[in-house]
């Protein structure tokens, strides 16, 4: 039984993998995608240099929160320091993607954060989309900087690196990637046009509820921390 859970995890990775491919948000090499091993202090990620569109179950690295490989084969993404980070401070997490999607990493190239342009930001990301500090990637560093852009939110820009985003489930995960690249692309044709005009938080309390209920990750002691950020 153990097994074959394990299996459906490895099944799922790749199937996140081919879907944020498929969607345009990543290039053969780049990104990684990941979930966690149930409760254990262990997860499945995409291997280094992955080639996404010939990816298969065998190729997913098994590792555990000490950065220890527990299957043979592949080297496992260059970035698997920043997924463990993030597992780590947070337990509800069960997927997190990276992409380097095109309009968002321009703009954490000018270390832009996305506002508020539309409600679904509140709904499922919790608020902007903020731009970490550099840094350095395949480091410890980078899921410290990651962790601090993130704050109570599921999304955040990596500087000078793309996107990191995180989700209860993969579909969740998947669905956060895809969105923050939509807004990416929206925001900066907004300000080619003028002064994108930002929602107000008047407008999103209603949202809370939905956020919290649905969609929410973070532990609930930087509940105070949310309430300064947004």
């Amino acid at each position: 039984m153990e097994k074959n859970k394990e299996d459906q995890l490895r099944l799922e990775v790749v199937r996140g993998a081919k879907e944020i491919f498929a969607k345009g948000l990543v290039e053969a090499g780049e990104g990684n995608v990941s979930m966690r091993n149930g409760k254990k202090e262990e997860l499945f990620i995409t291997p280094s240099f992955n080639q996404y569109d010939t990816l298969k179950k065998a190729e997913i690295v098994h590792l555990n929160f000490e950065g220890i490989p527990l299957s043979a084969g592949k080297l496992p993404s260059t970035e698997a320091k920043m997924h463990i980070a993030i597992y780590k401070s947070r337990p509800k997490v069960q997927s997190i993607i990276h992409t380097h999607s095109s309009f968002a990493t321009m703009l954490s190239i000018v270390r832009k954060s996305i506002p508020i342009i539309m409600e679904e930001m509140y709904i499922f990301l919790g608020g902007s989309i903020d731009v970490s500090e550099f840094g350095e990637a395949h480091t410890i560093e980078i899921g410290e900087v990651a962790l601090n852009a993130l704050g109570i939110k599921n999304a955040a820009l990596l500087a000078n690196h793309g996107v990191i985003v995180c989700g209860k489930s993969l579909d969740h995960a998947v669905k956060f990637a895809e969105l923050v690249e939509k807004l990416a692309k929206m925001y900066w044709g907004a300000l080619q046009i003028g002064t994108p005009n930002i929602v107000s938080k008047e407008h999103l309390d209603r949202f809370q509820k939905l956020f919290e209920s649905l969609f929410a990750n973070y532990p609930r002691h930087m509940w105070k921390n949310m309430q300064k950020k947004l």
